[in-house]
């Protein structure tokens, strides 16, 4: 039996459907079963990563767990599952970090919560497996609206590339961790096949779709006041902005060949990945 955090979220439900599509007993741990919508044939139990007595049920009977936290509470939930699975005689742990993780360097929220929810997971005991991506091809599902109201992609620092990473390919390396042998103890930076800026990624999704985009450079600032716009908390969203300042940085650009070392196939492609999402771009 694996359990599944944030089972919810783009990863999370890609590494439940890719365990399903393997025959092995999965577990979803949500917060509201009642607006989840999982897939019929899995186990779905309430649960909260900040509540630890509501993770003994959930991880009854577990050997091994999907471990997504998100947040500045982080190090708090991490702690929290690798103490619960501990009690539980949980044998793996696999947890989606952040690509800049390991980067002593990388003093900014996001990566210092995850490296500080990485240390309690390596502490548990329980063999780990760290899953960094640098960074999400489904970040530019945020840019539908614009393309199809003005045909157009706002978004900051236009010099900066990331080589972004496609979320089934995230999964993909996550479930090899979970189901086989020879994982433990790793650690898997994830990268896409091609660092892009976002206008670069502004002219795919242009081809992808088949009429022409523009890429218009916002100010830190103005990105900022937008995420405040979409309920982000303060404290997120000055987290949010400094990863993002980091795409100015050549850590964000290297292509790391992990995907194919662990799947034994390439990553795909910013236009692979456009192209599947394509219908998100064209109605609401």
């Amino acid at each position: 039996m694996i359990l599944v955090t944030g089972a919810t979220g783009t990863v999370g439900r890609a590494v439940i459907d890719r365990l399903r599509a393997l025959g092995t007993p999965v577990r979803a741990l949500v917060r509201r079963p009642e607006t989840a919508n999982p897939p019929a044939d899995i186990e779905v139990v309430r649960g909260d990563l900040g509540a630890p007595a509501s993770l003994a049920a959930a991880l009854d009977g577990v050997d091994s767990v999907f471990l997504l936290s998100a947040g500045p509470e982080i190090p708090v939930y991490d702690a929290n599952v690798a103490a619960a699975a501990t009690r539980a005689g949980v044998r793996h742990l696999v947890k989606l970090s952040s690509g800049r993780a390991g980067d002593d360097a990388a003093t900014d929220p996001i990566p210092a919560w995850h490296r500080a929810g990485e240390q309690t997971v390596r502490e548990s005991g329980i063999d780990w497996t760290m899953v960094r991506p640098l960074g999400f091809m489904s970040n530019a599902l945020h840019w539908a609206p614009g393309i199809r109201a003005v045909d157009t992609v706002r978004a900051p620092y236009g010099q900066g590339r990331i080589a972004v990473v496609d979320p089934e390919d995230i999964a993909a390396v996550a479930v090899a961790a979970l189901t086989e042998t020879g994982h433990a103890g790793k650690v898997y930076t994830l990268s896409g096949p091609q660092a892009l800026a976002p206008g670069e990624q502004t002219g795919i999704l242009a081809e992808v779709l088949g009429r022409p985009l523009r890429y218009e450079e916002i100010s830190a600032a103005e990105a900022h006041t937008a995420l405040l716009g979409f309920g982000v908390t303060p404290e997120l969203a000055d987290a949010v902005m400094a990863l993002r300042a980091t795409a100015l940085e050549s850590f964000t650009s290297v292509i790391h060949p992990a995907v194919e070392e662990v799947t034994g196939r390439p990553p795909r492609s910013f236009a692979d990945w456009a192209t599947t999402h394509r219908a998100e771009y064209v109605s609401g």
